[in-house]
């Protein structure tokens, strides 16, 4: 029997069903918001009774729990890549253009804006994004501070500091590219030069 004609398992049904209840939701957080969207909204938006959604998702609280997880795996390829034994300007530099152009994505900002008005209610979901965002700042805040000992960056940097900022920049230009409606790629040059011209050494 061909892949094509062998029979899913039920795992593989599971984890398909899970995934379309899950891109269903992102879609009505981004269209309406997370607190305008129900749970039979999303079930309606999924194609799947309630009754099934609530088997995999009990509420949106357990939805936000998933998109956490996902965040998770789309921040790996970043943190994994400023692990690579290169100069750490360099590092730094291919950082600043990778995460503003997964940022330059308009769902990424608006997801976020909607995921962090709720960890501002809810400081459990806040500790899930919190320890999503503390990876990847103390993974730059590596690469700072070898840039330091390397003699490449300010002797006077607080890398831990500097590279929450860092990602705030970034961030704060991807808000801005959003709602002025200004192409991130257009920003991004500028912003580049901002970052690295902070912190190397004159």
């Amino acid at each position: 029997m061909s892949d094509s004609q062998r029979k899913p398992t039920r795992i593989e049904t599971t984890a398909k069903r899970r995934k379309q209840i899950l891109e269903a939701a992102i879609r009505c957080f981004l269209e309406n918001g997370y607190h305008q969207t129900g749970i039979r909204d999303i079930a309606t938006r999924a194609e799947v009774s309630l009754g099934n959604l609530y088997n995999h998702f009990p509420g949106k609280h357990d939805v936000l729990v998933e998109i956490a997880a996902l965040e998770q795996r789309e921040l790996e390829p970043f943190i994994s890549a400023l692990s690579k034994p290169r100069p750490p300007l360099k590092l730094l530099s291919n950082f600043v253009k990778a995460y503003a152009k997964y940022l330059a994505v308009p769902e990424n900002v608006i997801l976020g804006l909607e995921i962090t008005g709720e960890a501002i209610r809810k400081p459990d979901i806040a500790t899930l994004f919190l320890t999503n965002r503390n990876a990847l700042v103390s993974a730059l805040a590596d690469v700072l501070t070898r840039g330091v000992n390397a003699g490449d960056m300010r002797q006077d940097l607080n890398p831990e500091d500097t590279a929450q900022m860092i990602v705030e920049v970034i961030e704060g230009s991807a808000y801005r590219s959003v709602l002025d409606d200004v192409p991130m790629r257009r920003i991004r040059v500028t912003l580049l030069d901002f970052i690295t011209s902070a912190v190397r050494t004159s």
